[in-house]
């Protein structure tokens, strides 16, 4: 049988890095569960600003959060009072879950643009989630997703895959499409990879986004 591998876990050390890093050493526990918690946080209360991903650096006495969006300036706000919104929403999670005094100064919060949306499998994916959620034919969504994420020249290849009852019908199968190369097996292979599921009235649509961005080298 074979054995599926996240492509990002396949390539870690080589030409991806961790979600989480910096100084976890004998709180490692307690720091991954306050990570799982900010990241859930996050997202839910960013879901429609364009967010992509969530990264943490941790520091002896500073945490930095870097979120990656395509709309960061609905995530900023006026005068940065999103920010601050958001700084305040965390610590008083994390004060409430985890019972520790934080500072305004050691929690810092950083906005980073995705420039190109079609370029991220994360962003794709939920464009495609949306569409699905929305009744559209599954047929037109594979076709419309890779059509978009091939315009651009930064993009070897795509494919994108749907599982369930597609259109609602009575038995579930799968449908894919890929345009362009897709070296999955190849270590050095640049591919941005992201899946989750549409919540349909008639069930769950898994959806599967792969963007091969060309070869990186150590």
């Amino acid at each position: 049988m074979s054995h599926k591998v996240h492509p990002k876990s396949y390539r870690i050390r080589r030409i991806e890095d961790w979600g989480s890093r910096g100084f976890y050493q004998k709180n490692l526990v307690q720091y991954l569960k306050e990570d799982f918690e900010i990241r859930k946080f996050l997202t839910s209360n960013l879901n429609n600003m364009g967010l992509e991903k969530i990264d943490i650096e941790r520091f002896p006495r500073k945490t930095s959060i870097i979120i990656f969006s395509a709309r960061p300036g609905l995530i900023i706000g006026r005068g940065g009072e999103g920010v601050e919104n958001i700084k305040k929403g965390l610590i008083q999670l994390l004060e409430k879950k985890f019972g520790k005094k934080i500072n305004k100064g050691e929690l810092n919060i950083e906005i980073r643009e995705v420039k190109n949306p079609w370029m991220s499998a994360t962003l794709s994916a939920e464009w495609a989630i949306q569409q699905i959620e929305r009744r559209v034919r599954h047929k037109k969504v594979l076709k419309q997703v890779i059509e978009k994420i091939m315009a651009n020249q930064d993009a070897k290849g795509a494919r994108i895959e749907l599982s369930g009852r597609l259109d609602g019908v009575e038995i579930a199968r799968r449908e894919w499409a890929q345009k362009g190369n897709m070296p999955r097996n190849t270590i050095r292979a640049d591919i941005d990879y992201y899946s989750n599921f549409a919540r349909c009235s008639y069930g769950a649509i898994g959806v599967k986004v792969w963007i091969y961005k060309g070869e990186k080298f150590e």
